[in-house]
């Protein structure tokens, strides 16, 4: 049977919130954002295997909130690395070292941002069950907004029907991306789809959701708190 995977990278230092508490650990409806996230992937019933990847020094702060709020789903974590691409290769070095007992021809995994905690279950499903088809599968939305391209002194128009920002899960099939992060990082690097792009792979989209924010700044907590109550998640 095909095996499912979700590494979640949640290493980072949040030095966007004006605080020295990682964006992750910030309460969101009396509960910390990461949790919210896992959650999602939990009631997406696919028996995923979740991994968390997280700064060490963070893990046993993680493990007294797990305590603190009684929070048992299912999970395994990892050490992060000085870099989302390290991040990312250390989560799957250890799905490669940990799930020994057959290949991986058939499974599947996804990256999918820990300040993310609003994607919905029902794009989660889509993009597991479409990735059977492709090697690369990533939610996106149109932009909304006029795009141009270039610099402050020189700039062009562009049709913002051909612009797409890109959201998390990223699902692959999971030799394509195992074999796509055994490359050197690269600075253009700025998401798993553009590692996997980079080996020949097509990169196909699924439409996204405009409610599945990632939280960067101190105001996108009270952004996430209404669309939460919102969607009744």
């Amino acid at each position: 049977m095909a095996r499912k995977f979700v590494v979640i990278v949640a290493g980072g230092v949040g030095s966007r919130m004006n605080s020295t508490l990682p964006k992750q650990f910030h309460l969101l409806a009396d509960l910390p954002v990461l949790m919210h996230t896992i959650r999602r992937f939990e009631l997406a019933d696919l028996g995923l295997h979740i991994i968390v990847v997280l700064s060490s020094s963070m893990h046993n702060y993680w493990r007294e909130l797990c305590d603190t709020y009684q929070f048992t789903v299912p999970h395994l974590v990892v050490a992060g690395g000085t870099s989302r691409f390290q991040s990312v290769k250390n989560g799957l070095e250890f799905i490669k070292s940990t799930f020994t007992d057959s290949k991986f021809n058939h499974d599947a995994i996804a990256v999918h941002d820990g300040a993310r905690p609003l994607v919905s279950v029902k794009l989660i499903r889509e993009l597991f069950e479409k990735v059977a088809e492709r090697q690369a599968i990533v939610p996106a939305v149109r932009s909304t907004n006029s795009i141009r391209l270039g610099n402050k002194d020189k700039s062009e128009c562009v049709n913002r029907n051909d612009v797409w920002q890109v959201q998390t899960p990223q699902v692959f099939a999971a030799t394509s991306l195992l074999v796509g992060y055994e490359q050197n990082e690269e600075a253009h690097f700025t998401d798993d789809a553009s590692v996997v792009e980079k080996m020949g792979n097509i990169v196909s989209i699924v439409e996204g959701d405009y409610f599945n924010l990632k939280i960067t700044h101190p105001e996108d907590l009270d952004i996430a708190q209404i669309y939460l109550s919102r969607l009744g998640i």
